[in-house]
């Protein structure tokens, strides 16, 4: 906690109005290693707090008086610009450091005027920053700091080619930051093609041994699981996320549901982006007790109060069941993860169980409530 007392004076008072009372593992190690300048490839789990184990050196290292960008922060998905936007200013509140998000679909020209008021810090989708670097009217040479955020994403076919344009386009000596859930073969190529010196940091804490997330499963028939998951949308104070593996299983489960007049709504990449926004305005509000989703089109995005996760559809590896297991029992609060298996998935989860050493107990729906069986 020692580097907090070496922050500038408007970063400490907004850590004493955060409800926070320490930092997480990833912020304990990558903050300093950050504030020294250094490149940095950091894998840490979904709710670990990556965001700001980045966003306190940038907004530390900004020079108030440089009228120009000085940080870029890329992201895939115009949630988690937005979602990154709004921690800048709650963080940079009374600093002075202005900021501006930057996504495609938007007007392009409201978005020049706004970077004539030179916004030192930039946060957007590849394409759109790309364009109006071409078009000139995004300076990249006073740029001393790029975050690629969700890394392991950004290195899909969509997105690489923007971002080693982007990197390219300012000075040499700047730093970057690339922070991702999970880190791979090809990250690693990438991070050194795109890098000569960095360091990795790798935090496998999940939410898999927190004793404040219970781990069980409702056994079902494949053609069941639609019905099964209707009677959990009616339990009782449910704030679930529910993960699908495919676009194609996901819109099936929502048409079904809606037909039965069940209260839920879909974030999915697919969807339009005002659609999206207002399925995740609905769900964080609390007015919807479920939110369809994919891992893609939810990754990143910080919801709080999830009371449960469901796999509706069975998990690819142990990772992504940390990832999205990693939605719930956030911040100390108490969660659950249920999956929604078949007699072959049963035996999966257990040996998964296993592997990852929690225990999962067979649940069952009774009277509206999830018992044990």
């Amino acid at each position: 906690m020692e580097y907090l007392t070496n922050l500038k004076p408007f970063l400490q008072d907004a850590w004493k109005a955060s409800e926070f009372t320490e930092l997480t593992e990833v912020q304990q190690k990558a903050i300093p290693e950050a504030m020294d300048g250094k490149n940095l490839v950091c894998e840490s789990p979904t709710g670990t707090g990556k965001t700001l184990a980045y966003l306190l050196p940038i907004l530390n290292s900004i020079d108030e008086k440089k009228m120009q960008a000085q940080a870029l922060i890329l992201a895939p998905s115009h949630e988690l610009v937005m979602q990154i936007h709004q921690e800048v200013q709650k963080w940079g509140k009374d600093s002075g450091i202005n900021s501006i998000a930057l996504i495609g679909g938007a007007n392009v020209k409201n978005q020049i005027e706004k970077l004539k008021k030179k916004p030192k810090i930039v946060i957007g989708t590849t394409g759109r920053i790309m364009e109006l670097i071409k078009m000139k009217k995004l300076k990249m040479h006073e740029v001393k700091t790029i975050v690629v955020d969700e890394f392991d994403l950004m290195i899909g076919n969509e997105h690489i080619n923007n971002v080693r344009q982007v990197i390219k386009s300012t000075m040499a000596d700047r730093q970057l930051l690339f922070f991702s859930a999970t880190l791979s073969d090809s990250t690693d190529k990438v991070a050194s093609e795109l890098m000569e010196d960095y360091e990795v940091i790798r935090v496998n804490q999940g939410v898999v041994s927190s004793s404040q997330v219970e781990h069980g499963y409702l056994l079902s028939e494949q053609r069941d699981k639609i019905e099964v998951l209707r009677k959990l949308s009616n339990v009782e104070g449910i704030k679930a996320l529910v993960f699908f593996n495919s676009l194609e299983r996901l819109s099936e489960a929502e048409e079904k549901l809606k037909y039965q007049k069940a209260a839920v709504e879909v974030l999915a990449g697919e969807s339009k982006k005002t659609e999206r926004k207002h399925s995740l305005d609905k769900f964080r509000a609390g007015k919807v007790p479920m939110l369809l989703t994919t891992d893609v089109a939810a990754r990143g995005l910080d919801i709080s109060g999830v009371t449960h996760v469901i796999h509706f559809e069975f998990p690819t590896d142990a990772k992504q069941y940390i990832h999205r297991s990693g939605r719930t029992g956030r911040m100390g609060a108490s969660g659950t993860v249920i999956s929604i298996v078949t007699k072959r998935e049963e035996s999966f989860l257990e040996k998964m169980a296993d592997e990852l050493k929690f225990e999962v107990v067979k649940k069952r729906l009774h009277g509206g409530k999830i018992i044990a069986d």
